[in-house]
């Protein structure tokens, strides 16, 4: 997954320019690597949160 370097001025940020490279960036990669890339920023999220002290999600739990 090499990513290219877009250079831009200090002086003249351009969002829509650094958007659409970030967005052809990602229509490059394959749709397994999006997921995966996904699942692994969900794992760090994750993680980050219980170090923080904040608990696990609450569980669905089946009612009879």
């Amino acid at each position: 997954m090499k990513g290219k370097i877009i250079k831009i001025a200090p002086d003249k940020q351009d969002e829509r320019r650094e958007l659409r490279a970030e967005l052809d960036w990602l229509l490059s990669l394959t749709t397994a690597q999006r997921f995966e890339m996904m699942f692994r920023k969900s794992r760090e999220m994750a993680e980050e949160l219980l170090k923080r002290g904040h608990r696990k999600p609450v569980e669905i739990v089946k009612r009879a």
